[in-house]
């Protein structure tokens, strides 16, 4: 018995010999992404946001290649994404896909003119019920799913590691993204966000075979709570009337101040430490909804075709 007795105090007495040779301290984020991914950071770069108005080989989407020209909506999500540093060149395209979808691949994100073509035919041709400009469902649903496929490509070139569903991460990249960038506008483009799915909202009860489960992706109201969730989690004041109207049910309230937070730490963590700060800083001074004056794109500007 002395004997055991003496060899587990010689291993004590080891290993406090061996942890105190280690340099033990805490870590800025800076530093654990370079323990965790090794010190050669000199290809991360910013400005790394490529954009692309692919002319589409079906001629019926040329007229709403012109007017996204004209608009710039891609010139916004570069600017905004441009802090990032990446170890490659990102591309953001849009271009004729035969289907309305929105998608990324290394090493492009591609957003079809058939879901821009969607969105601004389900845009509402005046102000909402709830108050929902034109142009605000119009920014507020192509940022959200800019930002949810930039998403991707942030977990993909970064090898951010991820605990949960892939597509559940980037909408939570995607709410935190236009929360943080919206600081005066945040509510617009929540909003606006929030606006692809009304017809859910429109239908409280529906049916659907056990396998809409399985899908990659959440269930579309989901999605909403999810999203409404994360904006009163980090601004309850500017929208306390997302539970006062009851577009967020008061069940699910107490819990958003924390999900909030468990985002935000996680972009801290493993978002930030590859952000430029002073271009950051440029796209947080910016506004980047167009006045509540500005006249969005309508469906009748396009080609009979596409309506």
């Amino acid at each position: 018995m002395a004997r055991i007795a003496s060899i587990s105090l010689a291993l004590v007495i080891l290993l406090i010999a061996l942890l105190a040779g280690l340099q033990i301290r805490a870590q800025t984020p800076q530093q654990t992404w370079s323990t965790f991914l090794g010190d050669d950071q000199t290809g991360l770069q910013p400005n790394r946001i490529k954009i692309d108005y692919q002319q589409p080989s079906d001629a019926n989407f040329q007229a709403l290649h012109d007017m996204l020209v004209e608009h710039r909506p891609l010139e916004q999500v570069q600017e905004i994404f441009s802090p990032l540093r990446l170890p490659l060149d990102l591309t953001v395209r849009i271009k004729d896909c035969g289907m309305s979808n929105a998608w990324y691949q290394r090493p492009a994100i591609t957003i079809c003119y058939e879901y821009v073509r969607d969105l601004i035919q389900t845009a509402p041709s005046q102000i909402s019920a709830e108050g929902i400009t034109p142009m605000d469902a119009l920014a507020g649903q192509f940022l959200y799913t800019a930002s949810h496929e930039m998403g991707h490509a942030v977990f993909d070139l970064l090898d951010v590691p991820l605990f949960g569903r892939p597509e559940d991460d980037a909408d939570q990249f995607a709410a935190h993204v236009i929360i943080r960038i919206g600081q005066h506008d945040a509510r617009r483009l929540i909003a606006g966000a929030a606006y692809m799915y009304k017809d859910y909202v429109k239908h409280p009860t529906i049916t659907v075979p056990v396998t809409a489960f399985a899908d990659v992706h959440g269930a579309p109201m989901q999605r909403l709570y999810n999203l409404l969730c994360q904006a009163y989690g980090a601004d309850p004041d500017q929208f306390s009337d997302l539970v006062d109207k009851g577009y967020l049910p008061k069940s699910r309230v107490p819990a958003c101040k924390m999900e909030w937070n468990e985002v935000d730490f996680a972009f801290r963590k493993l978002i930030y430490p590859y952000v430029d700060q002073k271009l950051v800083n440029e796209v947080l001074s910016k506004s980047w909804v167009p006045p509540t004056s500005a006249e969005p794109p309508r469906i009748t500007d396009l080609p009979q075709g596409l309506k």
